[in-house]
């Protein structure tokens, strides 16, 4: 197998979908938008408590029913999040696509808001982190790990695992990410890219002579890796 590994925010899509998602909620009266983003700039100082950050983020899912928030997601989805994927960002998934890649988007971001997402994409696969359900009911909790930092290989693995296939048996893996966050992962594959990646990222990625792509339409035009 051949797998294409897509971090989602800052990287396919031109922004942070937390962020995006915490407006629209704030528009509801249903959020703070202003704590989601400062937990953002923890997330860029490698300082977020990840544990924290998600009882914050998961508890409008516990709070409100369920026909609410599919109606907010279908606005999010359509409103906040598919403007702001570009055409660069879309033929790169087209691109490993037609080399016959297996295909995975995996993101931090909770998978009731990324798997639309994910298929909107035309990825066929995701791995993200998991809200705890019970009796159709988000409880407010993960199942699971975090998918962030180390945790994102450890969904992967299990991920592979389930497939019957372990990371060096993968004939190659490209991982795109724009986050230092994202190193253990990055340092676990075959092919990493950095893609408008952050100060730290950048310099890792010079460091070790990693592909460095500017994807979004504001740095100019993306090339994939073949």
């Amino acid at each position: 197998m051949r797998l294409a590994l897509f971090d989602l925010d800052d990287t396919l899509f031109d922004g942070d979908t937390d962020i995006a998602w915490s407006d629209l909620l704030a528009e509801e009266g249903a959020q703070d938008a202003s704590r989601t983003r400062a937990y953002h700039e923890q997330y860029r100082a490698g300082t977020l408590d990840i544990d924290e950050f998600f009882a914050f983020q998961l508890e409008p899912l516990a709070r409100h029913p369920l026909p609410r928030l599919l109606a907010w997601r279908e606005r999010f989805l359509r409103e906040r999040i598919l403007p702001r994927i570009s055409p660069l960002a879309r033929t790169l998934v087209r691109e490993h696509q037609t080399f016959g890649h297996e295909l995975v988007l995996i993101t931090a971001t909770n998978s009731f808001l990324t798997r639309p997402i994910s298929e909107a994409l035309g990825i066929p696969h995701l791995v993200a982190s998991e809200p705890e359900r019970v009796g159709g009911r988000f409880t407010g909790r993960l199942e699971g790990v975090p998918c962030f930092r180390e945790g994102k290989v450890t969904k992967l693995v299990e991920w592979l695992a389930l497939r019957g296939l372990r990371m060096h048996e993968l004939e190659a893996s490209f991982f795109y990410s724009d986050s230092h966050n994202d190193l253990p992962l990055l340092g676990s594959v075959t092919h990493p890219v950095a893609v408008d990646p952050d100060p730290v990222l950048e310099r890792h990625a010079r460091l070790h002579g990693w592909p460095i792509l500017e994807l979004h339409e504001r740095h100019g035009r993306a090339q994939a890796a073949g």
